[in-house]
């Protein structure tokens, strides 16, 4: 099956009508927590899915996860780490195969008797009285539930229920941030000149593909861009790999910048190629020119299901195109080269998607802007919320949102890499909407938070803790026929708490995996 993102005519139910407890739109790993929990609590669950594949990013090839402090994570997201665990004969795994992680996740569908709904789009939600009524899909689906959790990492439902959100980066000003709004630093930079012209010194030969052409704006402004997208690679030298394959349209001038810094010594290709269990990688984002698609990603959030299938197209086609580049450019040093050629497709992974990662990894489109907003202030310590339904413990991290010309050179602008503090409470006001918003939605993903705090906050295990807390609350306020607003947190907090979540912080720092999961792994 060719790679898509829309997939609209795969799934069509016109006129059928389901009625929930509780909906869930977005079979991402916070998706599935949320229905498992929503079903051990005895309510009636829905789960719809853009895709057959559930568990989104955490089963798409980002195996190697990210946690920043592994003692914050409790509840269901523990347990699918000591469940992987167990497939790998360890007490916890961090460093999972995707088609593991798949398994893993459609196990805890199939324990809790929910059948994701495969290939569904949202259409129109209706909302009476400040609740949503119903939501209806693309496919003529029909739901009408007690509550709805928007599980999906556009924060679509969201924002067809009018509820206050935003896209992009706030300037520094508006919650008194230093790390928000346009930043260049030196991670993940041209750390040697390039020029940025077609003709290398000439500005009259215009620019290189994918540099924007607006000059740099005041440090610490903010403006409409979202960090960059990729692709999470599984990776492999086994015998059976697939190669990599040249993409339609492909153009050479589209790695000008890369050919160009390979040249002047850079030498990083392999820094981020991390080894996850079964021989294979879990490949990210290193370096200037990489795979993140810088610049391409700002149009996303927003976008028309088939205007996202476009940007989803290009990206694929950049990280082929990347890969291709590698393997068969002449400008590329052959010592590099023959080395990237041992690499290809994992054979044994995504096989309904080509072998390549079926969820582009979107790193942040839009978030809500509810009663309480994350900021930078939390994840310093500066501000702690005493309504906690879970920890984020990474460091705040944007990668790049674009690439502009700086005296004569290309620079990237906007990765920002600050961490070293302890971990954070997040709270219960920043995964509802508003007062006065809709009174029956939950949101776990596309949470109420700054742009440069969500850097933080956006980690898979983060994903998952806040999709159970929502579903323990979502029972609780059909238990109390009250609104999400207004469920009292001291009714909440008892049955986080039996439920293994982490709501308060005792424990040392703990920024890697015992010791039984730091063997030294390496690409020989």
């Amino acid at each position: 099956m060719p790679l898509s993102y829309y997939q609209p005519d795969r799934q069509k139910r016109d006129g059928q009508h389901l009625h929930a407890d509780l909906c869930i739109y977005g079979a991402t790993s916070a998706g599935v927590m949320a229905a498992v929990e929503g079903a051990r609590r005895n309510l009636s669950v829905v789960l719809l899915a853009n895709t057959r594949h559930v568990g989104g990013l955490a089963a798409s090839g980002l195996g190697y996860t990210d946690f920043g402090d592994f003692s914050i994570i409790g509840g269901l997201a523990a347990e699918f780490y000591r469940r992987a665990g167990a497939h790998y004969g360890v007490e916890r795994e961090w460093r999972i195969e995707p088609g593991v992680a798949q398994k893993l996740f459609a196990g805890f569908l199939r324990e809790a008797d929910v059948e994701p709904i495969p290939f569904q789009y949202l259409d129109t939600v209706k909302v009476e009285n400040g609740r949503i009524m119903s939501i209806r899909m693309e496919s003529g689906l029909e739901v009408r539930a007690g509550h709805y959790i928007d599980a999906t990492y556009e924060g679509d439902l969201m924002a067809k229920a009018n509820v206050p959100h935003t896209v992009g980066r706030e300037g520094n000003a508006k919650y008194g941030e230093l790390l928000n709004g346009v930043q260049v630093y030196d991670q993940h930079q041209f750390e040697l000149p390039v020029s940025p012209y077609v003709r290398e010194g000439d500005p009259g030969s215009g620019l290189l593909p994918g540099i924007d052409p607006e000059p740099l704006a005041p440090l610490g402004s903010g403006d409409k861009r979202v960090q960059a997208y990729n692709f999470r690679m599984c990776l492999t030298r086994a015998r059976d790999r697939i190669v990599f394959e040249k993409p339609d349209g492909y153009d050479p001038l589209n790695y000008e910048l890369l050919a160009r810094y390979l040249r002047g010594g850079w030498s990083q290709t392999f820094r981020k190629f991390d080894m996850i269990r079964g021989g294979k990688t879990d490949v990210n984002n290193h370096g200037a020119f990489s795979s993140d698609y810088i610049g391409a990603s700002h149009m996303y959030p927003e976008s028309s299901y088939a205007g996202r299938e476009l940007i989803f197209q290009e990206h694929v086609n950049h990280v082929r195109g990347l890969f291709w580049f590698y393997c068969n450019d002449p400008r590329v040093p052959a010592g590099l080269q023959m080395e990237m050629r041992r690499w290809g497709l994992a054979a044994d992974e995504f096989a309904d998607s080509g072998h390549w990662p079926p969820q582009l990894y979107v790193r942040e489109a839009r978030r809500m802007v509810s009663d309480y907003v994350v900021t930078e202030h939390d994840c310093r310590g500066y501000r702690r919320a005493d309504d906690v339904v879970g920890y984020g413990a990474y460091g705040m991290d944007s990668h790049n949102c674009r690439r502009v010309v700086v005296d004569g050179r290309v620079l990237n602008e906007g990765d920002v890499q600050y961490g070293g503090e302890p971990p954070y409470p997040i709270s219960y006001r920043a995964v509802v909407p508003p007062r006065k918003s809709v009174s029956n939605l939950f949101v776990p993903v596309c949470v109420s938070a700054s742009h440069i705090a969500f850097g933080s906050i956006r980690m898979e295990p983060v994903f998952m803790i806040l999709a159970q807390s929502c579903a323990i609350a979502a029972a609780l306020c059909k238990q109390r026929n009250c609104d999400a607003q207004d469920l009292p947190y001291e009714a909440l907090k008892p049955s986080l708490e039996e439920s293994a979540q982490i709501i308060s912080y005792n424990p040392p720092r703990m920024f890697y995996p015992p010791s039984e999961l730091r063997e030294e792994m390496t690409l020989a």
